[in-house]
């Protein structure tokens, strides 16, 4: 599994394919096991299949279905998936509707938080993880409204979600393939945009995206990630934190 998930850009516990090939009862912990490597590894992580199925022909849910999206969640996956519910269902709106209430639910429950935090990962003996896990810890510090990641390569900002900050994360890059990689990824907002080449761009660039994109106001607070040389992708060694203006 560690092989597996070190080779791959993004994993989906596929329940579907995973039933054909292994006993129903072993599903559940063979999820559980793929959302832990995952999450260990810094790997997005999607759990599939059959996430809310009777809604193909109903306007609700089972219970039990509700649960088994709640419990996706608690495990720490990054996204949960539709297929025929949406692609075939009659109900599609009301399945998205649905799972957006259940997801959002979760995100307000104390024991959501506190399995979080149980769980996050050490992180490894490198600078960029360091710098993202006190990224992590300053924004709790001081208050700040996002953490900004530049990434070219996404690992960044793939490193700042394994730290699962109390703050969104904007993950700001000059390529767009990266940006629609990061769509899938926890908390992260992606930000298709210039790279910076200096330290004033750095911040410039960083404060203007999230106002614009309304994460933060006038004297708000960010915490900035970037590497030197500007642009190299993997290099984070930078922490900075930045105010934003008026203007």
């Amino acid at each position: 599994l560690d092989e597996i998930v070190d080779l791959s850009d993004m994993i989906m516990v596929a329940r579907g394919d995973l039933g054909v090939e292994c006993p129903p009862e072993d599903v559940p912990i063979l999820q559980k096991r793929i959302i832990k490597a995952c999450r260990e590894a810094g790997k997005p992580v999607i759990v599939a299949t059959q996430m809310l199925d009777s809604m193909v022909s109903n306007p609700a849910p089972t219970r039990a279905e509700a649960s088994d999206v709640a419990t996706a969640i608690y495990d720490g996956a990054d996204a949960v998936m539709l297929s025929a519910e949406s692609a075939v269902g009659k109900y599609p709106l009301e399945t998205v509707s649905i799972m957006d209430r259940i997801l959002r639910r979760v995100e307000q429950d104390e024991l959501y938080y506190r399995m979080r935090d149980a769980n996050r990962p050490d992180p490894e003996h490198n600078a960029p993880d360091a710098i993202s896990a006190a990224a992590r810890q300053v924004a709790t510090t001081i208050g700040a409204k996002a953490v900004v990641n530049y990434t070219s390569s996404g690992s960044t900002a793939f490193r700042a979600a394994r730290e699962r900050p109390e703050v969104p994360i904007l993950g700001l890059t000059p390529r767009i393939q990266t940006a629609r990689r990061l769509a899938l990824c926890w908390g992260v907002h992606p930000v298709f945009t210039r790279d910076a080449t200096n330290f004033a761009e750095m911040v410039g660039i960083a404060t203007e995206v999230a106002k614009r994109e309304e994460f933060a106001g006038p004297g708000d607070s960010l915490v900035i990630t970037a590497g030197v040389p500007f642009g190299t992708p993997g290099a984070t060694n930078i922490l900075r934190i930045a105010w934003v203006g008026n203007n």
